[in-house]
């Protein structure tokens, strides 16, 4: 059987392929118990910390097998051995060390960081002033954690009140070391650590000290979730699913390696392969990436212009078409004036003339209150009538052009 192994240049867990099917097929069972809907938890459950890479198979399988993955907050906390396996995920990420201080240097943003970011040097103030601040704030001790996870429980509203703020302020640097991970994802760094911040926040309210693990170990979850949820939810002008964005990712992540292989755009079929789906999601998944654009965007130097100028609206009809269309008309109302009444609405309710929905026989006939036959039979000679030189000539010069 495969084993789980850790790699020594990046410390990370990575599951073997038969153990990874097993537990994908264990996921499934656990979902067709509950109506093939999940909870992000039922994932964890499971896989217990999967990385970015496992969670875009793991989405991309639910969905082939008509699962749907909601996004919901519950009220559940980490068993122990599930915390253990975050702590452990924590040390080796380095994200947080009890007994070497964070400096601004080791989260300090890079040129190529502020390049993805897209907002240029207007950013780099603002967050070296942010790092500069909290790193001020001197780290917790396991100790000091538990005192003041005790005096929220304990304390009177406004000893509540501080202890939250001192836990909250002496983590920050843990919220800026994990959304720096997340740089490039359409939003801002300085998002990012807002939303960091805001399951932070969440950590602060939920953590329980009796379980016996570090704080920084329960806020890493709240702070990931917050995160990729705002990423899903504010990175697109138009919200795709959480699901849909991982398998976007996957499908980016592969074309890009399909690039480096062959030295050119891989072509749909070739990506369809390499991701083991049809070429047909492939296809939808392109399209589902692609970003909207206004219609009011500026086009040239002078601004003047818009990208809608240049788009041409298929549903205005050209004046002459319009006006040639107008002449058919009257045309064939003025030799439908030459039939008897009833041979006008036969004619009319035929071939839909008045609203552009045609009759059938049986239709027409349950109108005039008549057979089928008889309508064919009105139909027929009122046809043979417009085929007369005298009527169909002006017609004709029409179907000529």
């Amino acid at each position: 059987m495969a084993r789980t192994r850790r790699t020594e240049d990046r410390g990370e867990m990575i599951i073997g392929d038969a153990e990874f099917e097993a537990k994908l097929q264990e996921l499934l069972k656990l979902a067709q118990t509950k109506k093939n809907v999940l909870d992000e938890r039922d994932i964890v459950q499971v896989f217990r910390v999967p990385k970015p890479d496992e969670m875009d198979r793991i989405y991309e399988f639910l969905d082939r097998n008509g699962v749907d993955v909601v996004a919901e907050e519950t009220d559940e906390e980490f068993d122990p051995e599930l915390a253990q396996d975050i702590e452990n995920d924590i040390e080796d990420d380095n994200l947080m060390d009890h007994e070497d201080e964070i400096s601004e240097e080791d989260v300090a943003l890079d040129d190529a960081s502020i390049e993805r970011i897209g907002e240029g040097s207007s950013v780099t103030d603002p967050v070296r002033m942010y790092l500069k601040e909290i790193g001020k704030v001197p780290l917790l001790s396991s100790d000091r954690e538990i005192e003041l996870a005790r005096q929220i429980e304990e304390g009177t509203d406004e000893e509540k009140k501080l202890a939250k703020n001192e836990l909250a302020q002496a983590n920050l640097r843990l919220v800026v070391s994990i959304a720096k991970k997340y740089l490039g994802r359409k939003l801002s760094f300085l998002d990012l650590i807002q939303e960091g911040n805001l399951g932070l926040l969440k950590a602060v309210e939920k953590y329980d000290y009796r379980k016996g693990f570090k704080f920084s170990t329960y806020a890493t979850w709240w702070i990931r979730q917050a995160i990729t949820r705002a990423i899903a939810d504010q990175g697109d002008t138009i919200r795709k699913p959480v699901h849909m964005y991982e398998t976007m990712s996957r499908q980016q992540r592969t074309a890009r390696q399909l690039l480096q292989e062959l030295g050119r755009d891989p072509s749909p079929e070739e990506i369809a392969e390499r991701m083991g789906i049809k070429v047909e999601q492939v296809r939808r998944i392109m399209t589902l990436a692609q970003d909207p654009v206004s219609l009011e965007t500026p086009i040239g130097e002078e601004g003047d212009s818009h990208m809608g100028d240049f788009i041409p609206n298929d549903n205005v009809r050209v004046p002459q078409d319009e006006a040639e269309k107008q002449s058919l008309h009257e045309e064939i109302m003025e030799a439908l004036d030459t039939l008897t009444d009833r041979e006008q609405r036969v004619l009319r309710m035929r071939f839909g003339l008045d609203d552009g929905k045609q009759r059938t026989l049986e239709e027409v006939g349950q109108t005039f209150d008549v057979t089928r036959e008889r309508i064919r039979q009105i139909e027929a000679k009122a046809l043979r009538k417009l085929r007369h030189p005298s009527r169909s000539r002006k017609l004709k010069d029409f179907l000529d052009e």
